[in-house]
């Protein structure tokens, strides 16, 4: 199947995304994490091709070719208020969401602002519970950039050698990552204000911690059909995490990949995309 690559203006932000699919099928809206962008999907959307499912994945602010404004703020609210603008501008009243790491912050408020848009919920590696944080994670947030020494820490995770640490810890095979992906998110994080961005980023996670019993709310009165699927060696969620939500939705569909890492479909596409394939086929 075709993938277009197209852009929206939202607010003054150039939206890139990437869109397969009829144009009159239901959406499956697909938002990635850090410090990567759409092109993370390109294999899922491949692999989803036969589904009757428009797929739609776009590009943050200060993420891939996404770009914005000078004076822009980076928060995960302002993600959000990007996400949520780009999909009134495509005319997206109803969607499936998948929901990967940073795109668990974003897509949840997307679901606690619009709940009457949400179809279903793929979650993978995206925390919402406080049980889902492991050590690395919740020092990680702790950071502070008035705190010596720091914010230094906060950008070694921009380099390449940062990169390849989320993609390789806890993998079983890192033979079978592609280095492209990897080479991709580095040269982008490497664009003039992007480091930036990131750090502004990184220095607002903590606030999505506020919203966790907000989401566990939604999740528990809406009960959306909700499939997880989690890689067990990420290094910043633990499958703990992905176990937790079957606490606010009992009957939502659990897979934890031993030998996955955080980015699961590098490794795992064959054994996550019929899961989600067969998933979209009981949606509303």
């Amino acid at each position: 199947m075709a993938i277009h690559h197209r852009t929206v203006d939202v607010a003054g932000v150039s939206v890139a995304y990437r869109e397969s699919g009829p144009a009159d099928a239901p959406v499956l809206l697909l938002l990635h994490g850090f410090p990567t962008a759409s092109h993370q999907f390109t294999r899922l959307m491949d692999a989803l091709a036969g589904t009757p499912y428009r797929l739609i994945a776009p590009d943050y602010p200060g993420f891939g070719r996404t770009t914005a404004p000078a004076g822009f703020t980076y928060s995960f609210d302002r993600l959000a208020d990007i996400v949520e603008g780009f999909t009134d501008a495509l005319g997206l009243e109803r969607f499936a969401l998948y929901a990967f790491d940073f795109g668990a912050p974003v897509g949840l408020r997307l679901a606690t602002r619009r709940p009457e848009r949400i179809t279903g919920l793929v979650v993978q590696n995206g925390n919402a519970y406080d049980e889902g944080l492991s050590d690395a994670a919740r020092e990680f947030a702790a950071l502070a950039r008035d705190v010596p020494g720091d914010e230094e820490r906060v950008r070694g995770l921009f380099s390449e050698e940062g990169t390849r640490f989320q993609y390789e810890t806890g993998v079983a095979d890192t033979s079978l990552l592609s280095p492209d992906h990897q080479i991709l998110d580095v040269h982008y994080l490497g664009l003039p204000g992007r480091a930036d961005a990131q750090a502004d980023l990184a220095f607002d996670y903590a606030s999505n911690f506020a919203h966790y019993p907000h989401w566990q709310t939604w999740l528990r009165t809406a009960r959306p059909p909700v499939l997880v699927v989690w890689g067990a060696g990420d290094p910043f969620f633990t499958p703990a995490g992905a176990k937790a939500y079957l606490r606010d939705v009992p009957d939502a569909e659990v897979h934890v990949f031993d030998g996955a890492g955080h980015f699961a479909l590098e490794t795992h596409l064959d054994a996550i995309a019929p899961l989600i394939a067969g998933f979209l086929t009981k949606l509303p």
